[in-house]
């Protein structure tokens, strides 16, 4: 009788728990729908991509300024750099030296060479007067042919020990010369990579120099309208570091965008007499005028900067969902004009998307939209 009685005390105190847990539930998500419904739903402001599209009379492309004509200074030989004697910025002239690298191992071998010469230049030359003679004694009937041919091949063979010898002195010399670095041309030392007392690594690059003189805008063109771009045909070039618009002109297309991923460099060339004020590495947009503008479309989905989240190494923006709350997209962007930057993948032309929030929003966040 008492267990029957303490079974009915649980089964009451269970029953109990459960409809207080579902008013719990039941009035939580009352509150939500309140939330969400009244003022407490974070306003924002929503705006809708636009879309350009139509026919252009000029190609847009950024580039950076570059010098016509640069080199990387390095050896083929290992060694400790004892002696540089330029630094980042100083002017330099053609066939000045730059770097000296340790060559004690090097000029040993040359004092072998010379040794290895002279020792080749007597057995030559003697060599050379037993063959002189045997052929005057074979001539006089005097020696055999099969002496004569045994000094041949004995002065023969002298002969191309000696020229061993000397070709083996040329090696040495050219490698005595990558032990002394010169100036290929005259310009403007822009890097320095390692210092006095630093190991040269054969191919390793020591210097930059940049050559002094012409300057051009090296640019990336897409594939779609590298058709309508030719060389020796004028472009627009501006560069707002240096607040110039300068009058160029296409120098040299390259052909294939195998390793530049898929995009075309083109070079455009600046005349000398606009070059004052111009240093490498400026950053310069180039516009190319288009004969066939049939050809040439532009279709592009642009949103404000301000809009755009950044998380990690990913970028985005908030649209609305069809619950009327905020939802994070994922986003890739392309070329910024501006205030208003390019969306490549991920919002379709006229979708509309949070452009401002009067509060911080999270995906699921309720929104009201400000009229």
């Amino acid at each position: 009788m008492n267990i029957r009685i303490k079974l009915n005390q649980t089964a009451v105190v269970c029953i109990g728990t459960g409809l207080l847990l579902l008013g719990a539930c039941s009035s939580s998500d009352k509150e939500l729908a309140e939330k969400k419904d009244s003022g407490m739903a974070i306003q924002v402001t929503v705006g809708s991509s636009s879309s350009s599209a139509g026919q252009q009379n000029s190609i847009q492309v950024s580039g950076q300024v570059e010098a016509v004509q640069s080199a990387n200074i390095s050896t083929r030989v290992m060694g400790y750099i004892t002696k540089l004697n330029v630094k980042v910025g100083d002017q330099v002239s053609k066939g000045q030296l730059l770097v000296t690298i340790s060559n004690q191992d090097i000029q040993a071998k040359k004092g072998q060479t010379t040794a290895m010469i002279a020792e080749a230049e007597a057995a030559f030359k003697n060599a050379q007067k037993d063959h002189e003679r045997f052929t005057a004694l074979y001539k006089q009937q005097s020696a055999s042919a099969k002496e004569l041919d045994n000094v041949t091949l004995q002065y023969l063979a002298a002969k191309s020990r000696l020229e061993g010898a000397k070709q083996m002195r040329n090696e040495v010399n050219a490698m005595l010369k990558y032990t002394n670095l010169t100036a290929p041309f005259a310009g403007i030392i822009t890097q320095k990579l390692a210092d006095e007392g630093s190991m040269a690594s054969p191919g390793m690059p020591l210097l930059t120099i940049e050559q002094n003189g012409s300057y051009q805008v090296s640019a990336s063109v897409p594939e779609n309208v590298i058709s309508q771009i030719h060389q020796g045909e004028a472009a627009t070039i501006s560069i707002q570091a240096a607040n110039k618009v300068i009058a160029g002109t296409i120098s040299q297309i390259n052909q294939s965008s195998q390793f530049t991923g898929g995009q075309y460099v083109v070079k455009v060339q600046i005349p000398d007499q606009k070059k004052q004020g111009l240093y490498a590495g400026m950053y310069a947009n180039v516009s190319i005028a288009v004969k066939n503008t049939a050809q040439v479309k532009d279709v592009r989905v642009m949103v404000p900067l301000s809009c755009i989240e950044n998380k990690d190494q990913l970028t985005g923006l908030y649209t609305i969902s069809s619950s009327n709350t905020a939802l994070l997209r994922w986003v890739r962007l392309g070329k910024t004009t501006g205030n208003q930057v390019e969306v490549l993948s991920g919002l379709a032309p006229g979708e509309k998307y949070i452009s401002s929030a009067d509060g911080r929003l999270f995906n699921g966040s309720a929104i009201k939209v400000n009229n």
